[in-house]
């Protein structure tokens, strides 16, 4: 996601989000990135797609199965991968490049974790530039040097 925002002084800022594929440590969430590892939820798709296979190769000839049971099945293997992906943590970016004149370059950063969560964050720091000229200092973005 990328925006661009004048903000109430004049300035044009960028505005932009990232998917983090690797998780960022923070020392609030340090207990919730000491896991198992990837063998568990590879070991736990591999039961579920040997289970899903036995289910249709086992199936007689003649039974009809309804399409709602091969929707549910196909929920059920995408369920996991899905709300991994959405849970995801996003960078945020606000910088400006200043100008001639008296402003300085800044640079705010932040995460934000979710999808939803992350479009939501980003316009409130955009409504936040266009009313105060710069993202809010108690917001989920810290300025950087």
């Amino acid at each position: 996601m990328n925006r661009v925002v004048r903000g109430s002084d004049g300035r044009l800022w960028n505005v932009r989000s990232s998917l983090e594929w690797s998780n960022p440590i923070a020392g609030d969430d340090f207990e919730h990135d000491v896991n198992g590892g990837a063998g568990p939820a590879i070991l736990m798709f591999g039961v579920l797609a040997v289970l899903i296979l036995t289910f249709i190769l086992w199936t007689p000839e003649g039974v009809y199965v309804p399409i709602w049971v091969i929707l549910l099945l196909v929920a059920a293997v995408l369920f996991f991968p899905v709300r991994w992906l959405m849970h995801r943590p996003w960078t945020i970016i606000a910088e400006t490049p200043g100008d001639e004149d008296e402003h300085q370059p800044e640079r705010w950063v932040g995460v934000q974790r979710g999808f939803f969560n992350t479009r939501q964050e980003t316009a409130k720091i955009a409504r936040q530039i266009e009313l105060y000229a710069e993202p809010d200092m108690n917001g989920s973005l810290q300025p950087t040097e």
